[in-house]
């Protein structure tokens, strides 16, 4: 456990949401970080981790996918839910400008500007998932269809079969 629980934006937004969340703190040492890892720390499900991938439509823009730990994003199945012809993954570079969280603490909720926002389909299966709390080092685990009700998203396929 890091020594200091840290309040991040998007524990604030859910609070004011009044959507209920647990945080989850951990510590990677000199772990090289991933989401495996971090569900390894948090002796949680990789089915059950979500991590939030955003990616750039041809035409529509910036989208967000929240999927899986373990599975890959299917870019034909991201680009079908943003409603474009196709879609690739954000440079790294770029995620902080984009979405005001650094690789590694992207989490769907609070981020810079509203955007498209989908939850892969399998989400709806568990009672709680958990998801990037905003920062390396906390996650939050929270019922998926009162976050996806909050941030506008879909359940939709995503991930490669």
């Amino acid at each position: 456990m890091p020594k200091q629980q840290i309040k991040t934006n998007a524990m604030r937004q859910l609070d004011t949401a009044g959507i209920a969340y647990t945080p989850l703190y951990y510590e990677l040492g000199d772990m090289e970080f991933s989401g495996e890892a971090v569900c390894a720390l948090l002796g949680v499900s990789a089915d059950e981790s979500f991590k939030t991938l955003c990616a750039r439509g041809e035409r529509k823009g910036i989208g967000v996918f929240v999927i899986p730990v373990s599975g890959e994003l299917d870019l034909k199945k991201a680009a079908l839910a943003l409603g474009d012809k196709g879609v690739a993954l954000v440079a790294v570079k770029e995620l902080k400008n984009l979405t005001g969280y650094e690789r590694g603490g992207v989490s769907p909720i609070g981020m810079k500007k509203p955007y498209p926002t989908f939850f892969d389909e399998t989400a709806q299966l568990f009672d709680f998932i958990e998801v990037s709390g905003g920062v390396k080092g906390c996650s939050l685990k929270v019922a998926p269809a009162p976050l996806a009700d909050f941030l506008g998203a879909a359940f939709v396929p995503l991930t490669v079969e």
